[in-house]
């Protein structure tokens, strides 16, 4: 059989916010400041560039939910195209442009910003990129390891999470330029990552989530290689988030590379 991407992945507004800001791309799909009941499971070849990114729109600021939906349409538009760390770093270039210019002459949307975090897929690498503090994770025998790179500032000791982000796509009142952090790794059967906003990892540690992930999947001997126990791990992590508060919009994509 040939190699495929197996994507389980949810959107919920939480337990405080009023609405979800949050905006996720899965391949050609995106899932725009709408919120899930329970996860859904999306299968692709792997062959082309897959795209799957979370972006959470900045609190705080008016329109968070018009830039991560922008953001995530123009990376579902771009998918085909991203073959390189070049072509991820231009798009991401883009996709700041273009959250600016929606917000030029809308005095409603002024300063309107949104993170990004997420993967593209390739036959035999993984191109894995961020804006801001969203966060991926490859999952891996022993735990969880973070690939992507927060843009906050140094935290005090002990302190776990802080609110302040250094970098986003658009959040400030003129154009400001970014340097989007992009980075290719090997990719094989097997492989598991994690993409997720802050309202899954400001709650719950990672020890937590590195546990929940361990857990040995239900129907781990089907043919599937676990398809439908990814989505059980995708409700889980959710959970967890709710039991811990739910303080803001959760948003996350469990992606394995299945044979």
């Amino acid at each position: 059989m040939a190699a495929y991407i197996a994507v389980s992945a949810l959107s919920h507004e939480g337990l405080v916010r009023e609405h979800n800001e949050d905006s996720l791309t899965v391949g050609p799909w995106t899932l725009c400041s709408t919120v899930t009941d329970n996860p859904q499971t999306l299968l692709f070849p792997l062959g082309p560039p897959c795209v799957v990114a979370v972006a959470d729109g900045l609190g705080g600021h008016p329109g968070g939910e018009v830039a991560s939906a922008l953001v995530a349409r123009r990376l579902a538009a771009a998918g085909g195209a991203l073959d390189g760390e070049e072509a991820v770093r231009a798009e991401l270039q883009e996709c700041n442009r273009a959250v600016y210019a929606a917000a030029a002459g809308e005095p409603e949307l002024a300063a309107m910003g949104t993170t990004v975090a997420g993967l593209v897929l390739l036959p035999e690498q993984v191109l894995v990129f961020n804006v801001g503090d969203s966060r991926v994770y490859r999952v891996t025998a022993d735990g969880l390891r973070r690939v992507s790179v927060d843009d906050s500032p140094p935290l005090p000791p002990g302190r776990r999470t802080t609110s302040v982000v250094t970098q986003t796509l658009g959040g400030s009142l003129g154009l400001t330029f970014v340097e989007p952090h992009v980075r290719a790794e090997p990719l094989a059967p097997g492989d598991r990552y994690l993409v997720c906003s802050d309202g899954l990892t400001d709650p719950v540690p990672e020890e937590e989530l590195a546990a929940l992930l361990a857990r040995p999947p239900e129907g781990a001997d089907r043919a599937d290689g676990g398809d439908r126990s990814d989505g059980k791990a995708a409700f889980e992590l959710w959970r967890a988030a709710i039991e811990a508060g739910g303080p803001d919009n959760i948003t996350l994509a469990l992606v394995r590379i299945g044979a």
